[in-house]
């Protein structure tokens, strides 16, 4: 497998990519609440703080997460925007799911149909 560059990779790879570590979902749920200091981010997880930069730097490259700084604090917020890209995935493959089952379930109605009187003079006993 070929390993692409960030700047190669589709939209909605860099974003499930960014979804992908628990740390950064754990950012993400905090961000969800308001802004947020780095330091507030990393009080809560049990990494460092050089770690919680390297995993802001993947949300904001996915467009997950904005931050701006002010003296010597950087404030982050979320961009909610960012998961239509996700969401919008998950919704075609539950769409085209959904459609493969609902055809499915007819074509199992119509074989129950023309084999349900069969089975029941199957199921019946001699009289």
């Amino acid at each position: 497998m070929v390993k692409q560059r960030s700047h190669e990779r589709a939209p909605v790879d860099i974003v499930f990519h960014a979804l992908a570590d628990a740390n950064r979902r754990l950012m993400l749920d905090r961000l969800a609440g308001g802004p947020a200091s780095v330091s507030e981010l990393a009080r809560p997880l049990s990494i460092t703080l050089p770690a919680v930069v390297q995993h802001l730097r993947v949300l904001e490259s996915s467009g997950l997460v904005r931050s701006q700084k002010a003296g010597r604090v950087r404030t982050c917020k979320i961009e909610p925007q960012a998961l239509d890209t996700a969401e919008r995935w998950i919704s075609e493959r539950r769409a085209a799911w959904e459609q493969r089952l609902d055809r499915l379930g007819e074509f199992l109605a119509e074989q129950g149909d023309e084999s349900g009187p069969r089975e029941q003079s199957k199921n019946r006993s001699p009289r």
